[in-house]
């Protein structure tokens, strides 16, 4: 009853922060890191300021919607999980019209930054689009659904990439399978959590589809991540501040994969490596700004 009283005292404006998971910035972020890799790399600089301010809130306008449409879909799934059992829908402390307006403001938000952009990445823009709004159902219907995910993920490179050169390069691709890959680790460590509910559920993962394997699936991906990248900075001739942190991210990737390894793996493990992945991600893109800029 306590629980219940303070949750219906909490300010709306608060609940609707936490819909749109302004609460936890970490899956904020990581949408927005391949974003960044991307305009750094194709401008081979630094990129107009006006367009990173503008893919930054697009990323940020974009990962708010998907966050409100995966919970909109999930309000009766959501209680069932112990990660989601709070979410706003899913506790019912909003409303589905209330979830609805939200989701169509964080759209048309991401639509104005959108607008900004030139023909191609605009188009692209709009191919994503399906891709956000189908990722929740593709757990009910798909094996992995985290790979649709991560070819939502993919982009925000496509996207990125385009606004600077107004075009796809060879190296624009590279790029977007080192984006597709390191989701898929990331986003699979994010379901190794929820396995055991999934399971009663019914609900697809890619922790699920792995199974006692999943763990070294991670560690593939992560792998794959890793060779891509040292390709990419073969090929664009990236100095040494990139390699210094291509090292730090690959010495990262190695001690998550041997923390998911263990027979024992303690709950907290699986945000702390998701947590971690926020910050190989800016350490990697550190590297690129310096390789770039100096």
């Amino acid at each position: 009853m306590i629980t219940q009283f303070q949750t219906q005292q909490e300010p709306t404006w608060l609940t609707i922060i936490r819909l749109l998971r302004w609460d936890k910035p970490a899956g904020r972020l990581i949408l927005m890191i391949p974003a960044l890799w991307a305009i750094f790399l194709a401008a081979r600089g630094l990129p107009p300021l006006p367009l990173i301010g503008v893919i930054i809130l697009g990323t940020l306008a974009t990962s708010a919607a998907g966050c409100v449409i995966n919970d909109l879909w999930d309000r009766d799934i959501d209680p069932q999980v112990e990660r989601t059992k709070k979410r706003p829908l899913a506790e019912r402390s909003l409303s589905i019209k209330t979830g609805v307006i939200i989701a169509l403001i964080s759209l048309v938000c991401a639509a104005i930054f959108a607008f900004y952009l030139n023909p191609l990445s605009f188009c692209l823009c709009v191919a994503a689009v399906p891709f956000i709004v189908c990722y929740p159902l593709a757990k009910r219907v798909f094996p992995i659904p985290q790979l649709v995910l991560s070819l939502a993920w993919g982009f925000a490179v496509l996207i990125s990439w385009t606004a600077v050169t107004g075009k796809l390069e060879n190296y624009t691709w590279v790029l977007w399978a080192i984006t597709v890959f390191w989701t898929l680790g990331f986003d699979t460590v994010y379901a190794m959590s929820d396995r055991e509910d999934d399971k009663k559920i019914g609900v697809n993962s890619s922790a699920l589809f792995f199974g006692k394997y999943a763990g070294e699936a991670v560690g593939i991906f992560f792998a794959i991540t890793t060779g891509l990248w040292a390709y990419l900075g073969i090929v664009m001739h990236l100095n040494l501040g990139f390699w210094l942190t291509w090292v730090i991210a690959l010495v990262g990737w190695m001690i998550q994969y041997i923390r998911l390894s263990s027979p024992e793996i303690p709950q907290e493990t699986y945000g702390q490596v998701f947590s971690q992945n926020v910050i190989l991600g800016f350490v990697l893109l550190a590297g690129i700004i310096v390789n770039l800029l100096f």
